[in-house]
């Protein structure tokens, strides 16, 4: 009979032993470009990985109506014809714990492709880093769900738990029709793993806001430049106050889960700005765009009116502004922020296989972006975000570590082990 600690070196050698495997398998789902809202090729190849280790594997259309009806649904921009969500269920004993390996499949975009230093859907490798879009955010994660429920299979210790696996679309723009999909229709289990990038063991989030401002100006001809009003240097007054604004909330709100990540705990964000449409008129209107994220234990109305207040007191200052005041517009997408109690028996029980798989004290921090395990309370599931270590995600030369992402795979091929239970003999 073999104990605990034996399993776990043989299913570790294993791992190591398909180190190509892994990569080919990470390169090749990199060359599938998944950009948000054209994952269907992409699904197609994770059809075909988990029907090939067995799984009963669903292919699952987002239904719109049930979606509409969920109070945590974020209304999408895209047609959810030809991407559906890919399901592979390993069944086990219903008596044994349950789990869910989540990831998703959709990637931002690569520009500007020609400022990468490899093309971003090569999937090339140079030395211990995999680059490509998508490569670390997360095609790596989804690479280390479905390696570390096979090699658990192909080393005979099937686990006595279920085990789902979840290849999901539209998680970038925090849509509802990936993860949620999948939860509402019953793959849900007794926990939920997201391996998102970075090894730390991710137990909360911030709620995030987007916005936008749009000022007026007097378009007039360049000729008659002094008979306008510029919109742009009216826009930079609101500009130089959200930038202000942004400050203070640093200064004033912290969160430490989120300071061990970042060092700030909360961003205010500006990430558009366009004015004008010709080079010889005076810009008659300039809109710019933000994203907002607040602790969770911040109210999101009284949030808002904190930019609210920012802008009107950046409009009180110009006679232009007080009389054409800025129009601030709120978009109805936005994510609840999250948080996991660190003491639940689920995050103490991944800290000790991760601290013990890694041989180091694996940090318990906050990401200060959205992710879906914001979700899984709606349906009585603790959850966690673990995953491959990488640079320049959402940049140009995305990369993923390999090491990583064998590591990676080894905890939670012996989470699985542990949460779930194996046979020992």
């Amino acid at each position: 009979m073999a104990d605990k600690d034996e399993i776990r070196q043989k299913v570790f050698r294993f791992i190591e032993g398909r180190r190509d495997e892994i990569v080919h398998d990470l390169s090749g789902l990199v060359q599938v470009p998944s950009v948000t809202g054209q994952e269907g090729e992409a699904q197609k190849y994770m059809h075909r990985l988990y029907s090939d280790l067995g799984l009963k594997v669903t292919s699952l259309d987002t239904d719109l109506d049930k979606m509409l009806r969920h109070e945590a649904y974020v209304k999408s921009d895209f047609d959810y014809r030809g991407r559906p969500n890919i399901v592979g269920v390993m069944e086990g004993n219903p008596s044994a714990r349950s789990l869910v390996l989540n990831g998703h499949i959709d990637v931002v975009p690569p520009e500007p492709i020609v400022e990468w230093e490899f093309p971003p859907w090569e999937g090339r490798v140079v030395g211990n880093k995999l680059y490509g879009r998508g490569a670390c955010d997360m095609k790596a994660g989804l690479m280390a769900n479905y390696h570390a429920l096979k090699a658990l299979l192909e080393t005979e210790f099937k686990p006595e738990g279920t085990v789902i696996l979840q290849s999901v679309i539209e998680e970038e723009p925090m849509a509802g029709g990936g993860t949620l999909a999948c939860l509402v229709e019953g793959f849900t289990a007794d926990a939920l793993i997201i391996p998102e990038p970075n090894m730390k063991i991710m137990i909360a989030h911030p709620g995030i806001l987007f916005f936008k401002v749009r000022v007026i100006g007097k378009s007039a001809h360049a000729g008659a430049a002094h008979t306008g009003v510029n919109a742009i240097g009216k826009m930079n007054r609101v500009y130089d106050a959200l930038v202000e604004l942004d400050v203070r909330r640093a200064q004033d709100n912290h969160h430490p889960l989120f300071e061990k990540h970042s060092g700030r705990s909360c961003h205010l964000n500006i990430g558009t700005y366009q004015a004008g449409d010709w080079i010889s008129t005076v810009p008659g209107s300039a809109e710019i765009t933000c994203r907002m994220s607040h602790l969770p234990a911040e109210n999101a109305d009284a949030v808002k009116h904190q930019v609210q207040q920012a802008v009107k007191k950046a409009a009180e200052g110009d006679e232009w502004l007080r009389q054409h005041p800025p129009e601030v517009i709120w978009y109805e997408k936005q994510a609840i922020p999250w948080e996991q109690a660190p003491d639940d028996p689920f995050i103490l029980a991944f800290k000790s296989v991760a601290d013990s798989t890694l041989k180091s004290n694996v940090e318990v921090a906050g990401a200060t972006w959205g992710m879906d395990t914001r979700l899984a309370p709606y349906f009585n599931m603790p959850a966690l975000s673990f995953g491959p270590d990488g640079e320049n995600i959402h940049g140009v030369n995305e990369y993923v570590e390999i090491d990583s992402v064998l590591d990676c795979t080894k905890v939670l091929a012996a989470f699985i082990m542990d949460w779930c239970g194996v046979p020992t003999s």
